[in-house]
């Protein structure tokens, strides 16, 4: 599993630092879970590669396209998880935002089947992104 999980998780990787929104959707498992942290606009579970890929649109709509994603160390893989050091930035209006994260991946079946997401300082992650 191990192997399955470093390949899927390199495949991640090259898919958000892309840019490329069908690569990473092939990523998903048809019933991924997917949670992003905070009490901003995106916050919540998002259920679905749709919901996922609806939110990641969002993202980089509100951010006018700025959001950006990059892995900061390599991953760290335990059986069927994969811890990505990653760092992230957008701007939106005068604001801008980079800071250090963790995506958490959960792998079944060659496929991303679950995510969580950590960001460095939350309540700036929300202030940045603000409410729907």
């Amino acid at each position: 599993m191990t192997e399955t999980t470093a390949a899927v998780a390199q495949q991640y990787i090259d898919a958000m630092t892309s840019g490329d929104p069908g690569a990473l959707g092939a990523l998903f498992a048809d019933d991924i879970v997917w949670h992003q942290p905070g009490g901003n606009r995106f916050s919540g579970a998002k259920h679905g590669g749709a919901a996922v890929g609806e939110m990641v649109g969002a993202m980089m709509g509100v951010s006018g396209g700025t959001f950006a994603l990059a892995p900061s160390g390599s991953p760290m893989i335990n059986g069927d998880l994969a811890a990505l050091p990653i760092r992230f930035s957008a701007k939106r209006d005068g604001a801008e935002i980079a800071m250090d994260g963790v995506d958490l991946l959960r792998v079944a079946d060659g496929k991303v089947a679950e995510v969580w997401l950590f960001s460095a300082d939350q309540d700036a992650e929300d202030v940045f992104w603000g409410q729907g």
